[in-house]
C-alpha cells in the first residue's frame, strides 16, 4: 500500500497517544517492515486495516486505520494504536 501521508486530528491523536504511542511511531511503523490485514470484525462503516510492526526501539506495535483517497493522495488515517504483548505479537505470526 503507497501511503502519501496521515490524517491526524484531536480526535485520533489524543486516542493514540492515550495508549502511549506517539505520532511518530505510528508514521515510522509505515516506512519499516510491517503487517497489513482487513479488519473485517470492524469494517461496518468504511473499510479499517490492522498494521502489525516494531517500533525504532523492537516494540511491538498493533496500529487500527482506515484509509482514504483525497486530493493530497492516500492518506492514513490512525483510529487506535498501541503496544502488543509478545504473546499476542506471535499470535498474529511475526
Amino acid at each position: 500500500m503507497r501511503i502519501d501521508g496521515f490524517d491526524w486530528n484531536a480526535g485520533n491523536s489524543d486516542k493514540c497517544r492515550s495508549h502511549g504511542v506517539t505520532l511518530t511511531e505510528i508514521e515510522n511503523l509505515f516506512s519499516r517492515p510491517h503487517v497489513i490485514s482487513p479488519d473485517v470484525k470492524h469494517s461496518l462503516d468504511e473499510q479499517r486495516f490492522i498494521a502489525i510492526g516494531h517500533n525504532h526501539e523492537g516494540r511491538p506495535l498493533f496500529v487500527v486505520f482506515t484509509a482514504r483517497a483525497d486530493g493530497r493522495g492516500l492518506m492514513v488515517r490512525p483510529i487506535s494504536a498501541r503496544y502488543m504483548h509478545a504473546k499476542e505479537f506471535s499470535r498474529y505470526g511475526w
